[in-house]
């Protein structure tokens, strides 16, 4: 691996969607220089102005060849962008000796040009934002304290759970309002997810099939497995002599949201990509995320851990944030985190070659204290 590039102190974020927020803010006022990409200058401008930045970063139109004009080595690119534009972006970036991050999941395109970006002295950050990223944090967190308290030698078996879900604060009769591209909603449906119950692998073809009740707080909610769960039992170092009962990773919704989606789950199972895809637009349409409405996110991550001699360790996460007229929750918990990333990547504490938001429970400590300390509020709860 070659000597990490130095940084120029130049930022370039990409994207100014409903995920960009405070954390942009947070940049302005570490990074040397900040450059604000979006389709247009003028929509750049505006979204500035509602951020309240104007003046303090700098507008531009985004293409690729624009940005890569304008790129100098050891500046740092940051892209808000869907997750299949980041292989691009970050080609661009090991041609021009710049890092690169951002907070989507790493992708094959994407982890096929770690080595190249390593050996440059380039850091790559992913997997840096909600979810992923701050489950990340919780999870490491409570891994780590559950080995401590059991002992990573002692025969135990353990029950992991990871619920994310942006809502709308003011349930309405659909229980859900988008808020991010709604094509990914429910492509995100139509993906078999992985996850482990009663000890053993499970694969559900159709995630919300097996939704089941969540309560957290006293309030009840409705969850789904998404995604592989399974890979992160090694992610997330839980000891090769503990067993688990069950492991999964997932989404949460309002309680009735089964219910309200029937007719949506009917042409998921018979629609094809067009009819999808048009689906998408139409639903977008009738239940859109709108100025006066608020968000709300929720993030509940928890760990059961039992040993053959009869002790139990449990911890639990919970991260309930609703939005305000200066700022979605949405866009506080992605953007805090993956700005928090970004200062690291400045400061020099984060190493060349791939970096997700927690590599070790040590790094997560450390993160989820600045975030707390930036105002991010969350919640731990510990018991034996």
């Amino acid at each position: 691996m070659a000597e990490r590039v130095p940084v120029s102190g130049a930022v370039h974020w990409i994207g100014a969607g409903l995920s960009t927020g405070s954390g942009l803010a947070r940049l302005c006022e570490s990074a040397g220089r900040v450059r604000l990409w979006h389709r247009t200058e003028q929509r750049a401008a505006q979204a500035l102005g509602r951020l309240g930045l104007t003046g303090r970063a700098e507008p531009r139109a985004y293409t690729l060849p624009a940005l890569t004009a304008e790129l100098a080595p050891g500046d740092v690119v940051v892209s808000m962008l869907p997750a299949p534009e980041h292989a691009g972006l970050l080609a661009a970036c090991v041609a021009g000796g710049a890092h690169f991050a951002c907070s989507s999941y790493v992708s094959g395109a994407v982890l096929e040009q770690v080595p190249e970006a390593a050996k440059a002295g380039l850091v790559v950050l992913s997997e840096a934002g909600l979810d992923p990223g701050i489950d990340h944090l919780f999870a490491h967190s409570l891994v780590a304290r559950a080995r401590e308290a059991i002992g990573d030698g002692t025969a135990a078996s353990y029950a992991f759970a990871s619920y994310c879900g942006g809502v709308p604060a003011v349930p309405n009769d659909f229980r859900y309002r988008f808020s991010w591209a709604p094509a990914g909603v429910l492509n995100a449906l139509r993906s078999p997810s992985r996850y482990i119950e009663d000890g053993a692998a499970v694969t559900a073809g159709r995630p919300w099939e097996v939704t089941r009740p969540h309560v957290l707080e006293g309030e009840a909610f409705e969850v789904y497995p998404n995604r592989d769960s399974v890979p992160f039992v090694e992610q997330y170092e839980l000891p090769a002599a503990w067993r688990a009962r069950s492991f999964v990773r997932g989404t949460l919704r309002l309680e009735g949201w089964l219910r309200a989606w029937e007719a949506v789950f009917e042409e998921l199972k018979g629609g094809d990509d067009a009819r999808i895809a048009a689906l998408a637009r139409e639903l977008a349409a009738r239940y859109p995320t709108t100025d006066a409405d608020r968000d709300r996110v929720l993030l509940a991550v928890s760990l059961d851990v039992r040993d053959e001699g009869g002790r139990n360790w449990s911890g639990r996460y919970l991260l309930d944030l609703v939005g305000d007229a200066e700022e979605s929750a949405m866009a506080r918990c992605v953007s805090r985190p993956l700005a928090l990333g970004v200062r690291h990547i400045l400061d020099g504490t984060l190493p060349a070659g791939l970096n997700r938001a927690a590599e070790t429970a040590a790094r997560s400590e450390r993160w989820l204290a600045e975030l707390a300390e930036e105002g991010l509020e969350f919640g731990l709860r510990v018991g034996e």
